[in-house]
C-alpha cells in the first residue's frame, strides 16, 4: 500500500470508533486537548521558530510569516478555542425536520457526520487544532496535510492533541497528520475516494484552484477572498475611511482583508484623497485607474491584473465608476464570492447592491473583516465557503455534518 492509502485505512478504521462518541466523551476530550496545549507550549513554540527562521531565509512576506507565527498567547487562543467548541451546540444527532405522512409513517432527517474529511491548507498552524475541533466535535476523523513550511508547528501541535486523546482512552487516529508534504502525496490525497469521505482546501487561488480541479474526492471550495469595499455617492466619508482601513490593515494575510476599492466618481474626489491619507499611515500601496490617478497623482498604475489580485500584502487597488450600477457590475465580475460592502446612507442603492451582489457575505456600512464563524455568532469555523452547494459563508459544526432520513412505520407496505 502507498502512504496515504496507509493513512486512508488508518483514518477509516478509527471512524468506526469516533463515529459514535456521545457527547459527554467529546466534550472531556475537547478540554483534555486543550489542557495538552497549553502543557506542550515549549514544544510548540520550539518547532514554531524553526518554521518562522526558515521561512525569514525563504524571503516569505511578512504578512504570510505573522499567519505562520505562534506565540505564548496564540497557544492560548488555540486551547480556549477548543474550550470553546466544546461549549457548542452538537448538531450530530438532530433532526431538522419531522413529518407525518397520509399512511401514518413518520419522516424526519437526522445529523449525522461526514466520515473522514481531508484538509489541505497552507502556513497557518493554528488550523491544525481548529480543524481538529471542529471534526472531532461532529464525529468526523480529520486527516491533515499542512504545508511545508509549517511542518515542524503541525507535527508539534498534532503530537499535543494526540496525548488528550490518549488520556480519555479516544483513538489517536481522530487526528492524523501527513507528514509528506510532497505535491505527490497531495496528488494522492486528492485521489483518495475510497477512504475520505470529503477533502477542504483552505489557502490561497492557487491552492485552492488545483484541488477542486484535480480531486475525484467531493471538494468545498473555501476562499480566496477578492474583497471589495464601494464607496457609493451618499457615503458618510468618515465612516467610509474608517471602515476601508479596518478591512485593508487590521490584517493583511487573511482572506477577509479588503483588497480592492470601487468608488463613486460623484466622490471620487472628496473621498480619495482622504483614504490614501490614511492607508499611507500603514504603508499601504495603492494602485489606481486613470482616473483616480488624476486625483492622486502618487497612485502607482493599475493594471487589469489587479482587478482581480488577493494580494494578502500591503497593496489595494482603486476604481472609480460611474455609479451603484457600475460598481455592482465591476465587483461581480472581478469578486470571489467571499465578502463585499457598501458604504452608503441610501437605503434603496443598500438594498440594490445586497439583492444584486453575488458572495457569501454582502455587508452595509461595516468591514469585511467581520466575515469569521465566531463574529458571526456560530462559533469557531472550518473556512469560508465561496461555493453555493452543501455550504456557504462561514462553515460551523452544522457544515461538517450531512443527513440521513429516518422512516418510522407500524407495518406500512407500499401498495
Amino acid at each position: 500500500m502507498s502512504y496515504m492509502q496507509v493513512i486512508g485505512k488508518r483514518a477509516k478504521e478509527a471512524k468506526k470508533s469516533i463515529a459514535y462518541l456521545s457527547q459527554e466523551e467529546k466534550t472531556a476530550a475537547l478540554l483534555a486537548v486543550a489542557d495538552a496545549l497549553e502543557e506542550k507550549e515549549a514544544e510548540i513554540m520550539t518547532g514554531n521558530r524553526l518554521d518562522v527562521e526558515a521561512a525569514k531565509a525563504a524571503g516569505m512576506k511578512s504578512s504570510l510569516i505573522d499567519r505562520m507565527y505562534l506565540d505564548e498567547a496564540r497557544i492560548a487562543a488555540m486551547a480556549e478555542g477548543l474550550r470553546e467548541i466544546s461549549l457548542l451546540e452538537d448538531p450530530v444527532g438532530a433532526f431538522d425536520e419531522v413529518k407525518v405522512r397520509p399512511n401514518g409513517l413518520r419522516i424526519g432527517k437526522k445529523r449525522v457526520p461526514l466520515g473522514v474529511v481531508g484538509i489541505i491548507y497552507e502556513s497557518r498552524p493554528n488550523v491544525t487544532a481548529d480543524a481538529f475541533g471542529l471534526c472531532f466535535k461532529t464525529n468526523n476523523v480529520a486527516v491533515l496535510r499542512g504545508s511545508s513550511d509549517a511542518i515542524n508547528s503541525n507535527k508539534a501541535i498534532t503530537s499535543a492533541i494526540k496525548l488528550g486523546l490518549n488520556r480519555c482512552k479516544i483513538s489517536q487516529d481522530g487526528i492524523i497528520l501527513v507528514e509528506d508534504t510532497s505535491y505527490e502525496v497531495a496528488d494522492e490525497m486528492m485521489k483518495l475516494n475510497e477512504y475520505l469521505d470529503v477533502l477542504i482546501p483552505r489557502g490561497g487561488a492557487g491552492l485552492i484552484n488545483r484541488v477542486v480541479e484535480n480531486s475525484t474526492v467531493p471538494t468545498i471550495e473555501t476562499g480566496t477572498g477578492n474583497c471589495h469595499v464601494f464607496v457609493d455617492r451618499f457615503a458618510d466619508q468618515e465612516m467610509a475611511v474608517n471602515i476601508i482601513e479596518n478591512a485593508k490593515t487590521q490584517r493583511l494575510g487573511v482572506c477577509n482583508a479588503c483588497e480592492s476599492l470601487v468608488i463613486d466618481r460623484e466622490i471620487a474626489s472628496q473621498v480619495l484623497p482622504k483614504i490614501v491619507a490614511r492607508l499611507a499611515g500603514h504603508g499601504i500601496e495603492i494602485r489606481g485607474d486613470e482616473e483616480a490617478r488624476k486625483i492622486s497623482p502618487e497612485l502607482v498604475k493599475a493594471t487589469a491584473d489587479d482587478w482581480g489580485s488577493e494580494y494578502l500584502d500591503g497593496i489595494i487597488s482603486v476604481k472609480i465608476v460611474g455609479d451603484v450600477h457600475e460598481g455592482i457590475a465591476h465587483i461581480n465580475e472581478y469578486n470571489t464570492g467571499h465578502s463585499e460592502t457598501i458604504v452608503t446612507n441610501h437605503l434603496e442603492h443598500a438594498d440594490l447592491f445586497q439583492e444584486r451582489v453575488d458572495a457569501a457575505a454582502v455587508y452595509v456600512n461595516a468591514s469585511t473583516r467581520f466575515t469569521d464563524g465566531c463574529e458571526f455568532g456560530y462559533g469557531a469555523e472550518i473556512g469560508i465557503s465561496t461555493q453555493k452547494l452543501h455550504a456557504r459563508g462561514p462553515m460551523g459544526l452544522a457544515a461538517l455534518t450531512t443527513t440521513k432520513f429516518v422512516i418510522f412505520g407500524n407495518g406500512q407496505i407500499r401498495k
